[in-house]
């Protein structure tokens, strides 16, 4: 084993730190950086598990914990026998974090952190498409929400900056970008001139014409603008996939949350996507079993589902976070969340099967991943290739069938 083994939890920002990480902390073997993410009480449980899990499969292992639930909670890690030390996420982008011999806590005030230093990331080992940040932190403050308090608050890198790395990308081979942040449609609030993501969107296209696929992770439907909107739905080289921040679909819970936007925003902002390019797929994340939620509530969000045509679901059972106003409200009973939660999963799978087998008989372009058999669409569609291909390249294929949750390519490949 060459360098430091990570183990990361959450969201892409997660996964795109994780690589600069690797490169900041050196070549150390014997070092295991756990990456964690403190959106729910059950990503809290699965990061002190990986640790342990760790420590027991390589007892002379350095264990170094960061992430979102190290800098909410230092204590919680610091108190393991099996950690060595705990950073916090403005720490982690610092090489000395890493070195051997320090304190075991060091964890600054995330509030006060006011840049987002653009990582020089040179490589990402385990991927096909790369993660680019592009924005941290968030000013919102959702009631059920510990990250703000795990990442600050919003601060973005410059235009000039993402572009020369995402052409650096570009030139090392990687086909398709993804930008990434903890609320990236609030992008550029903070920088001279105040630009939008939109405009950020259309710079990178304009001055990086080698990239052929730019995708965006999770944003907000309130905040996509006019300009936004005509990139989504007109532009070739922007992949026809919107995952947006949902939560729920009933007009209440959406207030408790404070949420910035209704049902009927939801609605029609999916509406005017699909009408203008009916290739894009819809990914949401929704949150079963939020404080006060009665079944008359949850029944909105499983039509919501519905509704908004729902692909790829992130469904997250509620979990209260010590310190937010929600973990005050009167909360729903376990049982019951975790059969809601398994109600919105089985929904979006029932629009994912039937979304797969509409695309049957279509022709889509694939990046290859893994080992080469496999890929995603520009729509995000998994594709299993029935013959290895280069890994990184972009295939042309029809579509022949679906078998286990994934389109089947025809053995044709162009």
């Amino acid at each position: 084993m060459s360098g430091p083994e990570l183990i990361t939890f959450g969201c892409r920002l997660n996964i795109a730190e994780s690589e600069a990480m690797r490169g900041l902390a050196g070549d150390d073997p014997s070092l295991v950086i756990v990456n964690s993410c403190a959106v729910t009480g059950e990503a809290v449980r699965q990061a002190r598990q990986a640790i342990r899990r760790a420590k027991r499969a390589r007892p002379d292992a350095r264990i170094v914990v960061t992430g979102c639930a190290a800098q909410t909670d230092p204590a919680l890690f610091a108190a393991m026998p099996e950690v060595d030390r705990v950073i916090g996420n403005a720490e982690k982008m610092e090489p000395r974090s890493f070195a051997p011999a320090q304190e075991k806590v060091r964890v600054s005030d995330i509030m006060q952190v006011r840049e987002t230093a653009p990582h020089l990331i040179s490589s990402f080992s385990d991927h096909a498409r790369a993660f680019v940040e592009v924005q941290n932190g968030c000013d919102h403050r959702c009631t059920f929400c510990i990250i703000p308090f795990g990442r600050g608050n919003s601060r973005s890198v410059p235009a000039g900056a993402v572009i020369e790395r995402i052409a650096a990308l570009v030139d090392e081979g990687y086909r398709e970008i993804v930008l990434t942040g903890v609320d990236v449609t609030s992008y550029g609030t903070d920088l001279p001139g105040a630009p939008t993501l939109g405009s950020l969107v259309e710079r990178i296209l304009a001055h990086v014409p080698a990239l052929p696929r730019l995708r965006l992770s999770s944003i907000d439907s309130v905040e996509i603008d006019e300009r936004l909107f005509a990139l989504l739905t007109q532009e070739s080289r922007v992949m026809p996939h919107v995952h947006l921040s949902l939560q729920s679909g009933d007009d209440m819970i959406l207030k408790r949350m404070k949420r910035r936007h209704d049902r009927s925003d939801a609605i029609r902002i999916v509406e005017r996507l699909l009408s203008a390019r009916p290739a894009i797929s819809i990914g949401a994340d929704i949150i079963a079993g939020f404080p006060t939620e009665t079944d008359a509530m949850f029944e909105n969000s499983l039509k919501l589902v519905h509704e908004c045509r729902i692909v790829h679901g992130h469904i997250f059972p509620y979990s209260p976070r010590t310190g937010t106003p929600a973990s005050k409200m009167p909360q729903v009973d376990r049982a019951v969340i975790k059969s809601r939660a398994a109600q919105l999963r089985e929904a979006c799978a029932d629009n994912r099967a039937r979304w797969l087998t509409s695309l049957v008989g279509t022709t889509q372009k694939v990046l290859v991943e893994g080992d080469g058999t496999s890929g995603h669409a520009e729509n995000f569609a998994p594709v299993r290739l029935p013959t290895p291909q280069k890994r990184g390249k972009i295939v042309t294929t029809p579509v022949i069938g679906v078998e286990n949750g994934r389109l089947i390519a025809q053995e044709a490949v162009q």
